[in-house]
């Protein structure tokens, strides 16, 4: 079964819109009313709505680091440098990864990207 992603309120629109066209699960935080939400809260509701976060963001990067080194659970999260890599790569490699992995996968860990 794919992964299904939540897109953090920083996340360009043309990442979000390019996995939509290749068939991939994506919610964006804006979609479900959380723009505003702290990077803690954007992590649990994830973990609500059982899909890994997204984002391009250091702070939230920080936020999972700190739950993984207080064994504090959370769904996953994917991190992209927004510098490093160009929106094409970063569509590829979340695609890869939503297609080919499994929830428990990514669980309770940070996927760094590029793969």
């Amino acid at each position: 079964m794919a992964l299904a992603l939540y897109m953090d309120h920083h996340v360009p629109r043309a990442i979000t819109n390019g996995l939509r066209l290749r068939g991939v699960d994506v919610l964006t935080a804006h979609e479900d009313g959380a723009s505003e939400a702290s990077d803690s809260e954007l992590l649990d509701r994830a973990g609500a709505l059982k899909r890994v976060l997204f984002t391009q963001d250091d702070d939230l990067l920080r936020e999972a680091a700190q739950r993984l080194e207080n064994n504090v659970p959370f769904c996953g999260l994917i991190y992209v440098h927004q510098l490093q890599v160009s929106i094409g790569v970063c569509i590829r490699d979340l695609e890869l990864i939503a297609k080919a992995g499994e929830a428990e996968d990514i669980e309770n860990r940070i996927q760094f990207s590029p793969l």
